[in-house]
């Protein structure tokens, strides 16, 4: 089954929810893209703010020591506990060694703290990193972050609880998105999705990785 196709089950799945947690989902995200601003958000050509931020070990991890072995491909996901983000990691893990074999090192970040962090990692068997952005501090840089309050019914109905999850009192996650960034830090490609089910396919992403070395 391809990412679209899994993608779009989890899509009928939400469909099921409900007509009045529907609507109030809806709700949020109909607010949220109206106040949006696409170009306030990190934009190709835009140098990469630094990061410095702790894998799902918990050992610190930073831009430099990323981008001293090539370009990266960073990916943000919102957590866990997220089907559709768990759907496109699943993918990108599948496509790894041909990420490897163009010399690009996969990036995964989420708010998470490192221990949720290291369930995604087991469950997937994630061979990239994947690393905690505590109190989405970076996806912030990047103009990236949705505050997700709307669903926090929702989520605690489900036995999500994002405070505990992510250590801060903010019902807040990164917009997902995906960022090439070349081995000088520059952007050259993004794809920045608000609508949450629909996730960046991996052979794009190699498509952008093959155009970039030409």
């Amino acid at each position: 089954m391809s990412q679209k196709e899994q993608l779009d089950q989890a899509t009928a799945r939400v469909a099921s929810f409900p007509e009045a947690v529907r609507n109030q989902l809806m709700e949020g995200h109909v607010k949220f893209i109206s106040t949006w601003d696409p170009s306030k958000t990190i934009q190709v050509g835009d140098k990469m703010p630094e990061f410095r931020m702790t894998d799902a070990t918990g050992k610190e991890v930073t831009s430099d020591s990323l981008l001293a072995t090539g370009p990266l491909l960073i990916t943000f996901y919102r957590g866990e506990w997220c089907p559709f983000c768990n759907i496109a990691i699943g993918f990108l893990q599948k496509h790894l060694p041909e990420f490897q074999s163009r010399g690009v090192t996969l990036v995964a970040v989420s708010p998470e703290l490192p221990n949720n962090n290291m369930t995604m990692t087991e469950k997937h068997a994630l061979q990239f990193p994947v690393l905690t952005d505590l109190h989405n501090t970076f996806a912030r840089k990047l103009g990236i972050v949705y505050d997700q309050s709307s669903a926090k019914d929702l989520h605690q109905s489900l036995g999500i609880d994002l405070n505990k999850r992510n250590g801060d009192g903010t019902w807040e996650v990164p917009i997902p998105a995906t960022l090439l960034v070349d081995k000088d830090g520059i952007v050259r490609n993004t794809t920045i999705e608000p609508d949450y089910k629909i996730r960046l396919d991996p052979k794009k992403a190699l498509e952008w990785i093959d155009a970039m070395q030409k």
